[in-house]
């Protein structure tokens, strides 16, 4: 061992002296500041709520500014949606789509044969696509409103396999009262169709698979009730008048214009 060092126990307490000596300096050092910052929180703190108790509408003002920016943020979101569905909501390979096939504006509807608003927006939504004639409406069965629903959107779908499909559906949205087994199957005999086909169809699992998309779709774009219309890309909740109907349209075709234009 080097004479002139100091032994190893010696060493260490040294280290350790100098260790908590600077940790004593380093406290005493910041504790004031730490100090002085909790104080000024805590003035700024005092003025913010005399400021917000003299004040109160700021509260008011600040909460429909962060209203408006997450209606906005929420827009966005349903408008991004859209357009990323819009395969699964235009030609999802199974819907009935009615009026002109070919048309350059889509019109989807999604409803239930118990719907009263959709009997309602039923006329208005026929003449919208009659008058116009480049329409392209796709038909969305929806049924929530119970197990009549369900039977009655069994029965119209299965009506496709027989060419029916459209007869059917304004037959329903026409009905009166309560939906029955032998109320559609009475339907179905007065439209000249195999009654025990229908009847037959109507249990096909492919018809469960196509319900069960088109809920899982709905709860995607945040649709809980009917009808619900998606004109052009855009929703429309709850039953439209005609007018309304062809604003719309008109706007999809304004907006493709411009969109080709530029």
């Amino acid at each position: 061992m080097n004479k002139n060092s100091l032994p190893a126990p010696i060493l260490a307490a040294v280290a350790i002296s100098i260790v908590g000596a600077l940790i004593f300096l380093f406290y005493r050092e910041i504790t004031p500041k730490q100090e002085y910052v909790a104080s000024a929180d805590k003035e700024f703190g005092a003025q913010v709520r005399a400021y917000l108790l003299e004040n109160p509408t700021v509260i008011r003002e600040a909460v429909e500014r962060l209203q408006l920016a997450e209606a906005r943020e929420e827009e966005i979101r349903k408008a991004r949606l859209l357009t990323d569905l819009k395969d699964e909501i235009e030609n999802d390979g199974y819907s009935f789509v009615g009026g002109n096939p070919n048309g350059d504006v889509t019109i989807v509807e999604f409803f239930d044969y118990r719907c009263g608003y959709c009997k309602r927006s039923f006329p208005d939504l026929m003449k919208t696509v009659e008058d116009d004639g480049n329409i392209r409406l796709v038909m969305k069965e929806f049924p929530i409103l119970g197990e009549q629903s369900v039977l009655a959107a069994r029965a119209v779908t299965a009506a496709r396999e027989q060419g029916k499909y459209m007869e059917f559906h304004n037959a329903l949205m026409q009905l009166r009262g309560g939906i029955t087994k032998d109320r559609l199957m009475n339907i179905a005999k007065d439209l000249g169709m195999d009654a025990a086909k229908l009847e037959k169809d109507m249990g096909s699992e492919k018809i469960t698979a196509e319900f069960r998309r088109t809920y899982d779709l709905a709860q995607a774009l945040g649709i809980t009730g009917t009808p619900a219309f998606i004109i052009g890309g855009q929703l429309a909740p709850g039953a439209i008048p005609q007018a309304r109907m062809k604003q719309l349209v008109a706007q999809a075709r304004d907006k493709t214009v411009n969109t080709t234009t530029n």
